[in-house]
């Protein structure tokens, strides 16, 4: 029996893994795209995922208790590969080259391992670099000891 997409436009493209035993197996790109998502925020050097306005719904989805795993990632499947683009946000300081390729291989060996199909690119884009703000001192208790009294 071959794989039919019940929605050629692609709207919920889903691939089919196994056709063997008592079933099929269906992983939708949305699944793909959570997974490749937390693999990415879990790189030291990511501020967030996203383009200025998708984090800025990510934030009201925080306050409310909800969030987006998927937000800033798109993922194209197919019935036993799949591509992964994202967009991200670095944090300042870090080197943008090597935070992209340690993305790539984090969401590339995240992707291979827990939905076992083939990556075959994960494409990075850094739209943006986060900074800090400066550290102020907390009220008259921080005034008080920095001169050295209490």
């Amino acid at each position: 029996m071959e794989y039919q997409n019940p929605d050629p436009a692609g709207i919920r493209t889903q691939a089919a893994l196994s056709q063997t035993g008592g079933g099929r197996t269906v992983i939708s790109e949305t699944a793909v795209a959570k997974v490749a998502g937390i693999a990415a925020r879990g790189v030291p050097g990511v501020y967030s995922l996203g383009t200025g306005s998708s984090r800025a719904l990510g934030a009201i989805r925080d306050a409310v208790g909800s969030s987006d795993h998927a937000a800033g990632v798109h993922a194209e499947v197919g019935e036993t590969q799949v591509a992964v683009d994202i967009t991200l946000v670095a944090s300042y300081g870090t080197p943008l080259h090597s935070l992209a390729n340690q993305v790539r291989a984090a969401v590339y060996s995240a992707v291979e391992k827990l939905v076992g199909l083939q990556v075959i690119e994960v494409n990075v884009e850094i739209n943006d670099v986060y900074i800090a703000p400066p550290v102020k001192p907390a009220g008259p208790a921080a005034a008080s000891e920095r001169e050295g009294t209490l």
